[in-house]
């Protein structure tokens, strides 16, 4: 029987719930709109309901939740314009960062992206690791920018479109044309121009919106 009293601390106990319920959700495994109760999850971990239902809060802090008054917390389930507004939001940061990035591609910054590259290539017919690398080649662009604050809200509207993500991934042909359009941002970053850089990255983000959006709608409807 599952209580409210947990021998581990409270904090690393949280930790872990959200943990476990993060990767969860950016797996695709918890669904959207998909009804979670604490008692439920709480067995799943081995703990107390209270560090999963702090681990809800923070959840629903991030929009990858909503919780109910009485029933629990539900799987954020985005509509179309909401999922459009999550790309268009990320491409204008992206796009900061990308202006900024600019003037700090010193050192061994573009070797270590085309290594990057080289990886997301190799990983294209697996979803899983494409993803994973797709992610690390952007996150180490943003970071370039030395934008801490920037890089944190960019990775939150990252985990909140990787699910979309995935599910599209897996159920369409694998990305294609991966190795061209990410040279063409290091081609961007080595040609030292912050205007087209940022443009060039914002443009890049929104590319995938419309065939995504256009999916979800029909398997919705299916």
């Amino acid at each position: 029987m599952v209580t409210d009293v947990d021998d581990r601390g409270s904090a690393s106990a949280e930790l872990e719930a959200y943990t476990y319920l993060l990767n969860r959700i950016r797996r695709g495994e918890l669904k959207s709109g998909m009804r979670l109760r604490a008692e439920e999850i709480a067995g799943e971990i081995g703990m107390s309901r209270m560090p999963v239902r702090e681990a809800f809060r923070r959840l629903d802090a991030e929009g990858l939740l909503t919780i109910r008054p009485n029933r629990g917390a539900i799987v954020a389930d985005f509509t179309a314009p909401q999922i459009l507004e999550l790309f268009e939001m990320r491409s204008v940061l992206e796009g900061l960062a990308m202006r900024h990035a600019v003037g700090n591609v010193g050192g061994s910054a573009i070797e270590d992206l085309r290594d990057l590259l080289f990886r997301m290539d190799r990983g294209r017919h697996e979803c899983d690791q494409w993803l994973r690398r797709h992610w690390e080649f952007h996150e180490y662009v943003c970071r370039l920018s030395g934008r801490a604050r920037l890089l944190r809200e960019i990775e939150k509207l990252h985990v909140m479109l990787e699910p979309h993500l995935r599910f599209y991934f897996i159920n369409v042909k694998k990305p294609i044309g991966v190795l061209q359009q990410h040279q063409h941002l290091i081609d961007m970053l080595v040609a030292g121009d912050p205007d087209r850089a940022e443009a060039e990255m914002r443009e890049h983000v929104l590319e995938t919106a419309p065939a995504l959006i256009a999916f979800l709608h029909g398997a919705n409807d299916g």
